[in-house]
């Protein structure tokens, strides 16, 4: 694996996919700049070595070139990350880019606007990604949210690169981290899938069974196995249509040796709602009229034992309704789990947006080994399947 750290970037211009698609509030200011400090050490790294840096990114989905979206509007929150001043170029392509990449001196940044602008981009176009490698002498790709589309700065770039090319370390770390759950950890090996729905997760429970010693089940899909199983779940989300996969889940499971480890209560409510009534309940014994909305206390004390005898953890998906304070228990009494464990010595990697949402609100970011930074690009890895971003820099 080619990483940033193989190349000296003396006197070389970097070009860098970095992943800047960001929130901004309604004046356009960056509410959470989480994804631009990941991205900080590949940047430092060129500089310190004494080349150039030409960021290129996208933000948001825009129809042609929309201001909202321009990314003139995150110059400043690059530049106070960074410590340095970032220049922009209010195009990615043309005389108008190639120009300022040329007026470029060792230690200076460079940002283009917003590549989404050009639709040439999305349709991975050739032309528009040979007309992008102009303005770099390596490209380094350090967009992982992004390298499971195929397109023209994420993929079709590299090849006018057939030597200069390279992860950046934040690219890398994702890949690593991955790596260890999938292949190369210590074990025991446990996975914690929450969330709604079975249907999501199926390519990533079949894929990692053959990894895990502990398959964690939990939030909403819990109710469709449980059903499966001739259980009551009163109103609880469930798919019906899935309940044969369920069982057939747990029989791959049982013949591959990977212990499941389903909620035995929930916390119960009369209905979706904050200030609804609870009860802790047998999670197959759920009345009519009631719904499990968290994990009850039998089951986080079980999830409690299994995660800290681990050595790799996985953890994708919520225990319950976390955005609702009293639904929150389950998910955090998990995440002071896997912290713990961590503490211990284990490795831990978070990853998809509800589990990345619920680290960030309740403050494991530190506590944990690794925090992924691309939600589908993530799961797309742990489904097995190679990304385009990082195949095109491996190839």
């Amino acid at each position: 694996m080619k990483t940033i750290n193989d190349f000296n970037f003396e006197n070389k211009k970097a070009l860098i996919r970095v992943d800047f698609n960001v929130p901004l509030n309604e004046n356009f200011e960056v509410t959470d700049d989480t994804r631009i400090q990941a991205a900080k050490p590949s940047i430092i790294k060129v500089l310190e070595d004494g080349g150039s840096a030409v960021l290129m990114s996208h933000l948001g989905r825009p129809k042609g070139v929309q201001d909202e979206f321009s990314l003139r509007h995150i110059v400043d929150k690059v530049a106070n990350v960074l410590g340095v001043e970032v220049k922009y170029v209010p195009n990615c392509v043309g005389h108008e880019a190639e120009d300022a990449v040329a007026a470029l001196h060792p230690g200076e940044v460079l940002l283009l606007e917003n590549l989404r602008f050009h639709p040439s981009e999305t349709a991975g176009d050739i032309e528009f990604a040979e007309q992008l490698s102009k303005l770099g002498d390596i490209y380094v790709n350090d967009a992982f949210g992004t390298a499971h589309r195929a397109h023209a700065s994420t993929t079709i770039v590299a090849q006018f690169f057939p030597e200069n090319k390279c992860f950046g370390s934040l690219l890398a770390k994702e890949i690593e981290s991955i790596d260890k759950v999938l292949r190369s950890g210590e074990k025991p090996v446990t996975a914690v899938l929450g969330g709604s729905k079975v249907s999501s997760k199926i390519t990533i429970i079949e894929n990692i069974l053959d990894t895990v010693d502990h398959l964690i089940i939990g939030g909403g899909m819990t109710y469709t196995f449980i059903k499966a199983q001739g259980g009551q779940i009163g109103d609880s989300i469930c798919e019906d249509d899935k309940q044969e996969l369920a069982l057939e889940i747990l029989k791959k499971a049982s013949e591959k040796g990977v212990q499941v480890h389903l909620p035995v209560d929930v916390l119960g409510a009369d209905a979706f709602d904050n200030n609804a009534n609870t009860k802790v309940v047998d999670v197959d014994a759920i009345p009519e009229g009631w719904q499990g909305l968290d994990a009850g206390p039998e089951t986080l004390k079980n999830f409690h034992q299994v995660i800290l005898e681990s050595k790799t953890i996985l953890w994708n998906g919520p225990l319950g309704v976390f955005e609702m304070e009293n639904f929150a228990k389950g998910t955090i009494a998990l995440g002071h789990s896997i912290a713990e464990a961590t503490e211990k010595g284990a490795f831990s990697l978070v990853g998809g947006g509800d589990s990345v949402a619920a680290v960030k609100q309740f403050g494991f970011g530190d506590k944990v080994s690794y925090v992924s930074t691309g939600g589908g690009a993530m799961l797309e890895s742990l489904e097995g399947k190679t990304l385009p971003g990082i195949a095109a820099i491996e190839n």
